[in-house]
Parts: structure tokens; C-alpha cells; sequence
């Protein structure tokens, strides 16, 4: 019995199947058969011409809540074609188009009058469904409607020096700067020549879900860029470059226990939508990781965490401030060239004494001191995933002469690249650990597949401690000395120091006495830092120290992070 209802549910199965097959078969005959004329009419009216279709991995912003945010896309729309052949009267033509759509009235005569062409693009990456549809509806004769699909951001200007851009490399679609060429190989789509129908349009994006070659070699990716806070760090560096009259104005946010950049931009920007369209002093290059600067001041920061962690010295340590050294012939002097007399090391930050900190290298040693700068990654590239990383300039850091070390204290003689400095900086915040600063936390592969990205800090640096105690003394910085106590937060510890530095001639020979880098880091909460702040500024007019020009900037920018996340006080509690 039950062996006879078993052989029946089989045998209805297989009806059913049939059935579903003949079906399938029947519809499949009315539309290419019966109706098949009229369904590729249709079609190649819309679509009539064999071309390539732009295709290409998705990038996205992921906000505080975990939502996806597109940052770069592909947009479907339309192209405005003509076949010159078939055109009798090309003034009739382009006086009825440009009724409907902007058109460049030369550019079209021109093309119009090839008379042996006989396709010409006209108007690309039409959007506009109304347009489309009224086009149509002129129903002109040498006049083709076909599909087009092209790279589009969102967003504007928002991290447009991240993203980079897609543009020509010879014949092929490639990304040029930012994550769109670094992560070129997984965004990039194979070449396929479609006869562009209904379709194959189907067909192709089933195609794309389904099957798809070397699939793990291509992909989405997810951002750590957080978009509400790239648009303040972007709106910050707009207002300062405004008001300092700047050549320049950076900044980047990162999460200094595992190198997550929450926002990186610099002003002046570009659209990447209309990147053809930038002004001259635009750079599409990222200065992020492709340009180093002498940072100046904050790298006194580095140095004293050296001599706590070597032990030469300790918080309470003083010394005989003399206000100007002579080393090797060469002068070095505080920024106001006075002596302080015997003082504690905590001055040397406060009062950003250059003289201090060449006092601390000396007792550390050149060989150690230079060591410890490296192990910092010093004179490397970080392993940031954004095209054409360049490393430091510390050669002086190899020299025979004390006066390079000396200087290299208080951040003269070496050059970093700003991510460069964020990642040694990091290790004074989270514990003396060393991060690697990136840009994409996830890759997405088709619609279940992904891989997340972690990069763990294992390489100790600085012991605990001394994280802890160069913290408290660049707490004590803002606390009491940074524009006499006056930013002091009730509420939040936070950990600063500033940086006055002048640039060196464009001939490379001594340094121009009216042009200045200004820099500016910091990271709260300082007792447990989720956030680190760095800012620098290139040549501010009328304005001599990066404590006028970046202390506001920086304040504003923590007070919306701790408000925008929710940051819990860590002081007065």
C-alpha cells in the first residue's frame, strides 16, 4: 500500500513537471515565434546597436547605525545618437532636440555633417525618464535612443579624494586614484559586447547573481568612512582654509585602536562627477599619503613617550632650559629663543620648547632614539589601502652628527607623510600599540558572500604605562596650557598638542621664513580614547601659530563626535 502511493505521488510529480515544461515551451514560442518580429522591433528601436555596457562593483559609506550608503555606483540611463546618413535636414533636428534636452549646438553640426558616419554620440548619461520619452515620441529618423551606463557618486564631493574616480587608461574604463584604483582588480567587471535588448538586460544582471567567473575576484566594497562625519570633517577644513586664506587645509579621524579612518579630506576638493571640470589648484592626488611635510611640534609628543618608555626620564624629571644650543655649528633655540631656567619636563609640552625636547633625545641616545622612530614606521609606508603611498624622508635619522637628532626631536629635519604621523601618533593612545591605518572594512561578494576586515594591532611600541602617562601630560596640555586653559572640557579628558613648523624653500635649501605648516592631533576621551583627531594647515596667512589657526577646529569637531556617537563622559562622573 504505501509502496503504491509512492510510485503515485512520483508519477504526479512528473506530470506536473511536464506540464510546467510544455508551458514554458508554448510561452517561449509566442514570444520568439509568433511574436518574435514584433518583440525584437520593439527592442531595437529602444536598443539598435551591439556595444560594449559599462558595468562595475558597487562602493558604500556605512554610517554609525551599520547602514549602507552608496558611494559610488552605476547609473542606467540613456545616450542621444545620431546616424548621420539618414539625417536630411539637420537644422529641423537639432531645433526640435534642444527643445527637449541641452545639446552643444557646434559639436552636433559637426557631426551631423559626417556624411559617411554613420553612428555619432551626441548627448551621453541622460537620466531623465521624460526626456527619454519625449525624444521618442519625434520619432526622428536618424536619431537612436540606446542604453548607457556610467560610474556615479552620489555624493558629490563627499571623500571624493578617497574614492578617486573611473576614467580611460588607453581604450579600457579603469578606477583612477583613491579606492577606485587601489581595489581596481575587484571592482572592475570582464568586457562583454551585448546586443542590448530587454533582455539581455535580464539576462545580465541574473547573470551577475547567479554565474559569474572568478567570482571572488570581483566584488562591492563597504567603507569605513562614516558619511555624516566625512561632511564635517569636509564643511571644518572649507571654513578654515576661508578663513587662514590657506594653500591647503587636511584632516583625517581615526579610531586609533584599530585604525578605522572615519574620515579623511582636505580642502580645496573636487567633484568627482565633473572631475574634468576642477579648477587648476584642485589636486585628484590624495597629499594624505602622498606628501610629507616637517610636522613640527607634535612630534615632541613622540619623543618624551621615548624617554618615559627608556626610562631616562619620568614626568617629574627637570632640566636647565638655556633657551639656544649650539651642536655642530648649527644653532638650535625655542621658538622665542629665552630661557626658562630649571624647569619640569611637563614645560617642554606646554610651552613647546624646543630645547626641552633636543634635552630628552640627548639623554636617550641618537641610536635608540632613531629606533624607537622607526619601529613607529618612520620612513615606511603604512600599508593604507590608497594607490601611490609614499614613506617619510628620515635620512637625517642615519647620521653621524648630533644636530639631526636634535632637531628631528621637535620635528624639524624629517619629513612624514600626514597618515604616516597619525599611525605613530595612535600608539600614544591606545595602549603603545601599532596600528595599520585603512579605508574598506568589508568586501562584499554577490548577495551572500563577504569578508570582513580586521587589522588587529600586534606590535608593541610603548609600554602601558607610558600611554598612560604621556596621555595625562597632553591632558595637562589642554587642560592648562592650550590658549591658557580656556578649551578645557568639564566634562571629556582630552589629549593635545599643536605644531608650528616652517616649510623649506621650493630650491630645497633652508627654510622659508614666511611660510609655515601648521598641525594640530588630539584624542578623547583620553583616559580611553575611541577618537583621534589630526588637522594641518599649509601656509595661513597673516597668523603665526597653529594654536590660533587649528584649536577652534578641532574643539568643534570633538564636540560633534562625542555628541554624534553618544560618548559617554569620562570626567566629573
Amino acid at each position: 500500500m504505501k509502496k503504491s502511493n509512492f510510485l503515485f505521488r512520483i508519477k504526479f510529480l512528473y506530470a506536473g513537471f511536464f506540464l510546467f515544461f510544455f508551458i514554458l515551451i508554448g510561452q517561449l514560442y509566442v514570444v520568439q515565434i509568433v511574436k518574435g518580429e514584433e518583440f525584437k522591433q520593439k527592442a531595437d528601436n529602444q536598443y539598435i546597436k551591439p556595444q560594449y555596457i559599462f558595468n562595475r562593483g558597487n562602493i558604500y559609506f556605512e554610517d554609525k547605525t551599520g547602514k549602507k550608503i552608496s558611494a559610488g555606483m552605476t547609473q542606467s540611463g540613456f545616450q542621444l545618437t545620431i546616424n548621420p546618413t539618414l539625417i536630411e535636414n539637420p537644422e529641423q533636428v537639432y531645433s526640435k532636440l534642444s527643445e527637449i534636452i541641452e545639446i552643444d549646438k557646434e559639436d552636433f553640426f559637426y557631426r551631423a555633417k559626417k556624411e559617411d558616419d554613420t553612428w555619432e554620440v551626441i548627448k551621453r548619461q541622460i537620466s531623465d525618464d521624460e526626456v527619454f520619452k519625449k525624444i521618442k515620441s519625434l520619432d526622428l529618423d536618424g536619431v537612436t535612443l540606446e542604453l548607457d551606463k556610467w560610474r556615479f557618486y552620489p555624493g558629490d564631493k563627499l571623500a571624493s579624494h578617497v574614492l578617486g574616480f573611473v576614467g580611460y587608461n588607453e581604450d579600457s574604463l579603469e578606477g583612477i586614484y583613491g579606492v577606485e584604483k587601489y581595489y581596481n582588480y575587484l571592482l572592475n567587471r570582464k568586457s562583454k559586447n551585448l546586443l542590448v535588448n530587454f533582455f539581455a538586460e535580464i539576462f545580465q544582471n541574473l547573470n551577475s547573481v547567479i554565474s559569474r567567473e572568478n567570482d571572488e575576484k570581483e566584488g562591492d566594497i563597504v567603507l569605513t568612512i562614516e558619511p555624516t562625519v566625512q561632511e564635517y570633517l569636509e564643511s571644518i577644513l572649507e571654513d578654515v582654509a576661508e578663513e587662514w586664506d590657506t594653500d591647503l587645509a587636511g584632516g583625517i579621524i581615526i579610531n586609533p585602536n584599530n585604525g578605522e579612518i572615519y574620515a579623511m579630506g582636505f580642502s580645496p576638493s573636487f567633484d568627482p562627477n565633473n572631475f574634468s571640470q576642477a579648477e587648476e589648484n584642485v589636486r585628484f592626488g590624495n597629499p594624505m599619503v602622498e606628501s610629507v611635510y616637517e610636522m613640527g611640534s607634535i612630534i615632541k609628543a613622540l619623543t618624551l613617550a621615548i624617554g618615559l618608555d627608556t626610562g631616562v626620564i619620568t614626568s617629574e624629571s627637570t632640566y636647565n632650559d638655556v633657551g639656544t644650543k649650539v651642536l655642530n655649528e648649527s644653532r638650535i633655540s625655542n621658538y622665542d629663543g629665552k630661557a626658562r631656567g630649571v624647569i619640569p619636563m611637563q614645560e617642554i609640552l606646554n610651552q613647546s620648547l624646543n630645547i626641552g625636547a633636543a634635552f630628552v633625545q640627548n639623554k636617550i641616545g641618537n641610536e635608540r632614539f632613531a629606533q624607537y622612530l622607526l619601529d613607529l614606521g618612520l620612513g615606511e609606508e603604512t600599508g593604507i589601502d590608497l594607490p601611490n603611498e609614499t614613506f617619510g624622508l628620515v635620512s637625517n635619522l642615519e647620521s653621524t652628527r648630533d644636530i639631526e637628532y636634535a632637531t628631528a626631536s621637535f620635528g624639524q629635519g624629517i619629513a612624514l607623510t600626514p597618515i604616516e604621523t597619525v599611525k605613530a601618533l595612535s600608539a600614544l593612545a591606545n595602549g603603545g600599540l601599532l596600528i595599520t591605518p585603512h579605508l574598506v572594512k568589508e568586501i562584499k561578494y554577490g548577495i551572500i558572500s563577504s569578508d570582513k576586515i580586521f587589522y588587529n594591532p600586534d606590535i608593541r611600541i610603548f609600554k602601558e604605562e607610558t600611554s598612560k602617562e604621556i596621555s595625562r601630560m597632553l591632558i595637562e596640555v589642554v587642560d592648562v596650557a592650550l590658549l591658557g586653559g580656556t578649551v578645557k572640557s568639564d566634562d571629556y579628558t582630552i589629549a593635545a598638542k599643536t605644531g608650528t613648523a616652517q616649510m623649506a624653500k621650493e630650491n630645497k635649501r633652508g627654510y622659508d621664513d614666511e611660510k609655515y605648516l601648521h598641525s594640530f592631533f588630539g584624542y578623547f576621551p583620553a583616559t580611553k580614547p575611541e577618537f583621534l583627531t589630526f588637522l594641518y594647515i599649509i601656509d595661513p596667512k597673516d597668523v603665526e601659530y597653529a594654536s590660533h589657526t587649528l584649536t577652534k577646529p578641532f574643539m568643534d569637531i570633538f564636540k560633534f563626535l562625542v555628541n554624534y556617537y553618544e560618548v559617554a563622559p569620562d570626567r566629573g562622573i
